[in-house]
């Protein structure tokens, strides 16, 4: 065990987690923001440098700082280990700095995308970024293309993390998307159309951390803060039948896997479940799901529905008795 110090709160974690890891055990504000990091899928991190942290004590043995931020994602922790993430002034600008990259080529495509509302590049920009940027060059601009029956991609909104690729290489039994090129010209594409096609292909929408693979059945659709998110589970002999449907009013948008707190998928789903069962009779729905409440998607979510009914019905009785004893006491003569 290796006890590790992040921005003065204290945890012991077994040795080989990640400085990331640790402060996901602790929780809270000082977990730094992960964009390309996933803990379901190996070999993950390391590219987009949001997770940077600010080593200030290497461990008990060597306390020398590392004289440059390192990614909390792939660096792993020692023994008597002190961290800063939210507590360095320096750290927070360096952040900036990073966020300020990954948006150079990103167009303002919120007001039309279909991410937005449950966009980690939104809130991302929103709690480490800065309100302008320096560049000056025209973006870099490409068309919508299909890379699958169902699957859209937007290259211009990529961040290039990589998920959708380590997803393919290790969930899916052939991967026929890939980066192409180098440096500026690198783009996720495929080199024949419509190639993406196999039985979990689905779950790259899923992990895709911007709007840049979008299903397109849900495409232009409804707001997420529009629909009603419910926890719903099916047989099926595929996956595990655990899924998420976005309701509006009784027509199931769309259906994803349920994820957790980090944005990352519980149970993985196979397409069928995604994209062929859309009605409610297909599934068996266990209740609404919890949203946390900074989330714009919890505007109009009532996880309570239920209670919240139950006490109406209690007011409106008790207000309909309430006039009728009032106008029995009016005919009474002992009261003229």
């Amino acid at each position: 065990m290796a006890k590790v110090t992040i921005d003065g709160i204290s945890i012991e974690v077994p040795d080989g987690t990640t400085i990331l890891e640790a402060a996901r055990k602790i929780g809270g504000p000082i977990v730094p923001p992960a964009m390309c990091y996933y803990s379901k899928l190996k070999t993950t991190g390391g590219y987009c440098r949001t997770c940077i942290v600010k080593v200030s004590k290497g461990s008990e043995k060597d306390p020398r700082p590392m004289p440059k931020p390192v990614a909390s994602c792939r660096t792993t922790v020692m023994d008597g280990m002190e961290v800063q993430n939210i507590t360095s002034p320096d750290l927070l600008e360096a952040r900036a700095g990073v966020v300020e990259f990954l948006l150079l080529n990103h167009p303002l495509d919120c007001p039309i995308c279909d991410q937005a509302g449950e966009c980690h590049l939104q809130d991302l920009g929103y709690e480490n970024g800065k309100s302008g940027t320096r560049y000056e060059f025209d973006r870099r601009e490409f068309e919508p293309i299909d890379i699958g029956e169902k699957i859209k991609l937007h290259m211009k909104r990529c961040i290039h993390c990589f998920r959708c690729v380590k997803l393919a290489e290790q969930l899916t039994p052939h991967r026929f998307h890939g980066m192409l090129n180098r440096g500026d010209h690198s783009e996720i594409s495929t080199y024949i159309k419509h190639a993406v096609d196999n039985e979990f292909s689905g779950n790259m929408i899923d992990v895709c951390p911007v709007g840049a693979l979008t299903d397109r059945t849900f495409r232009f659709k409804s707001r997420v803060w529009f629909t009603n998110p419910e926890d719903a589970h099916r047989s099926c002999t595929k996956c595990s039948g655990k899924v998420r449907l976005w309701l509006k009013g009784e027509e199931v948008l769309r259906v994803t896997a349920r994820k957790d707190k980090y944005g990352e998928a519980i149970d993985w789903i196979c397409n069928e479940c995604r994209f062929d069962k859309k009605q409610t009779k297909d599934w068996v729905i266990e209740g609404p799901t919890h949203i946390d409440k900074h989330s714009v998607i919890s505007m109009n979510h009532y996880e309570n529905l239920k209670e919240i009914k139950h006490i109406t019905e209690k007011h409106k009785k008790q207000l309909v008795n309430k006039k009728v004893n009032l106008g029995q006491g009016a005919l009474d003569p002992n009261n003229v």
